[in-house]
């Protein structure tokens, strides 16, 4: 049995806090947040000990690992303090602000060896996993194209701001959207390495952007687009897709779907020549406890196995978020020069 906390009771916080404390392997010991209401419920209905500061959590209860769900500004002073007391850290994405913040936690976390993971659930759906199996083994044959893409109706009308309306505070499309995008592209496919004739675009919103649009160019020289949009409301929740275009073939990827066309059959993989569709039943990931998705509780399996078993991740390590961040600022950048 290992114990944590959740530091931040917002949306994914609770959610966390649900899926963790279903978790035959886990226990939770205390939750911090800023609001009563909140806290009131905790105090009410369970046994878990309830704090308004983080420090004075950390410093009173013993734990294995924390949770952060807080406005990405506050992740990098939670993390740190958490690891120097040696913590395991699952962190909510976007990872940090500033990359000098990224680097310092990347190296606390291998000096001490503590498991380090980020909440880019993307890479425990089964599609997106099974797309990365088959380009590593190089299905498409060399790669011509690709593009990432993402739309949901986050904002649609001009409203008051919260956090996600405040770049200084890690919110806006291209934070709170794209990053899933941009993470899924270098994990799948290969690193963004160049970025060009980026348009960020404000529809509602005062102090973002709404949308994101770039070209990006990957390590292994294949280029491909960007296309983020929160502002859309066609769609009925984040829609996110990965389109590969290749010597031998097409994939079309998202969460419910993987569309294969191959020139040839592939006896490698047991695809025949033409269209192939399968599901995510054919390749989802099987949980105990199913909330809002099972790479949600995909992903907290995952980080809490490591951390039993003192296991390094190789899924969402703070080193990918870091790489991740600093490509959101490239494409910050490229945007002041157009």
């Amino acid at each position: 049995m290992v114990k944590g906390a959740i530091i931040g009771l917002g949306k994914m916080g609770l959610s966390h806090a649900t899926i963790f404390g279903a978790h035959p392997d886990v226990e939770i010991v205390a939750v911090c947040d800023m609001t009563t209401l909140i806290l009131d419920a905790f105090k009410k209905y369970t046994k878990v000990k309830t704090y308004t500061d983080f420090n004075k959590l950390l410093a009173s209860e013993s734990l294995d690992f924390v949770v952060i769900a807080l406005p990405t500004k506050f992740h990098y002073p939670v993390a740190k303090a958490a690891m120097e007391r040696n913590i395991h850290v699952f962190c909510e994405k976007p990872f940090v602000l500033h990359a000098g913040e990224g680097e310092e936690l990347v190296r606390i976390s291998n000096e001490k060896g503590l498991v380090n993971q980020v909440g880019y659930h993307n890479h425990f759906i089964g599609t997106f996993r099974e797309l990365k199996k088959l380009l590593a083994g190089q299905i498409l044959g060399k790669l011509f194209h690709f593009s990432g893409e993402a739309y949901g109706p986050v904002v649609t009308k001009a409203k008051g701001g919260t956090w996600r309306s405040k770049p200084e505070e890690g919110g806006g499309c291209l934070y709170d959207y794209a990053s899933h995008v941009i993470n899924l592209v270098q994990e799948v496919i290969s690193r963004p390495v160049r970025v060009y004739g980026t348009l960020l675009k404000q529809f509602y919103s005062a102090g973002v952007e709404d949308a994101v649009y770039s070209l990006l160019e990957l390590e292994q020289g294949v280029s491909g687009t960007l296309l983020v949009n929160w502002s859309d409301e066609t769609y009925r929740k984040m829609s996110t897709s990965i389109t590969v275009q290749g010597e031998k073939g097409k994939i079309i990827c998202d969460a419910t779907e993987l569309k294969i066309y191959l020139k040839e059959d592939n006896a490698q993989f047991g695809f025949g020549k033409g269209w192939t569709l399968r599901y995510i039943t054919d390749y989802a990931i099987p949980v105990d406890y199913y909330l809002r998705g099972e790479e949600y509780s995909a992903q907290i399996d995952h980080f809490v196995d490591c951390v039993k078993n003192r296991r390094p991740s190789a899924i969402n390590t703070f080193e990918q978020a870091l790489y991740t961040d600093k490509v959101v600022d490239m494409i910050i950048q490229n945007s002041k020069r157009n």
